[in-house]
């Protein structure tokens, strides 16, 4: 009869219930499985400094793929206060000037942009330091809703369980200022062999310049359009008080 009853289910098709529940469990589990395990990864780094980011990883996966091995990352790890005090404000003047007060979404610069791009003409971005941590720490490079989604999760969880300082300590480390240059630290040894905490004004204006395009544009070797731009980042630097504007977190 047991036999019976299993031919029979065979040939009619009929498939136990428990594994299709099983299933639909799974599917349960997986989002609180990724909030519970994202929510970890970035309590985790609040406290923890990189090994790498994301981007890093991609970047020289990149790079043996297209056969490249002699590529090397360049990375070296600089608490905020082992920095020149220039470094930050430059970052703040020159991509989010806004970010002591926002809470991770500068809505005024992306209402701004939005106008601005209506308008045509050279497209403009109001990403903020956070939103770049996010992007270059955990996330990918690229366009789609699913990356912008992560994007926004990430920096919600960044600005909610991290200081600002380690939002900015992280940036300036995790930026990239060169092919394969990441972090202040390493372009400061790479470009005019000193540490971090010895850059001057200029040269973080310069670092800080070359941020849009880092892999066109040399601080150590500035052309016209970073030159123009480093001026500019120091003017608002100025402007927005110096390494004050930043205080104490």
């Amino acid at each position: 009869m047991g036999a019976e009853r299993s031919n029979h289910k065979a040939d009619t098709g009929l498939e136990s219930p428990r594994p299709r529940r099983w299933r639909w469990k799974l599917l349960l589990w997986l989002p609180l499985l990724f909030v519970a395990g994202s929510v970890l990864q970035v309590a985790v780094l609040r406290f923890v400094d990189p090994p790498m980011s994301t981007v890093m990883l991609l970047r020289y996966g990149e790079a043996l793929g297209e056969g490249d091995w002699s590529y090397r990352l360049h990375y070296q790890w600089r608490d905020l206060d082992q920095m020149a005090p220039s470094l930050p404000i430059s970052l703040v003047a020159a991509e989010d000037q806004r970010f002591p007060q926002h809470n991770g979404f500068d809505l005024k610069a992306i209402e701004k942009a939005r106008d601005h791009n209506a308008r045509g003409g050279r497209l403009r971005g109001a990403s903020t330091i956070s939103q770049q941590v996010a992007k270059n720490l955990f996330l990918w490079q690229g366009r789609s809703w699913v990356r912008k989604g992560l994007e926004v999760w990430y920096t919600l969880l960044i600005e909610t369980l991290w200081p600002k300082s380690r939002i900015l300590e992280m940036y300036a480390n995790i930026a990239e200022f060169g092919d394969g240059i990441y972090g202040a630290q390493a372009a400061a040894r790479q470009y005019w062999n000193k540490d971090a905490a010895r850059l001057t004004p200029a040269e973080s204006a310069r670092l800080a310049a070359v941020l849009p395009a880092p892999r066109r544009y040399n601080a150590a070797k500035p052309g016209p359009y970073v030159q123009r731009r480093a001026a500019w980042i120091q003017r608002q630097a100025r402007q927005l008080g110096g390494a004050g504007y930043l205080g104490e977190d």
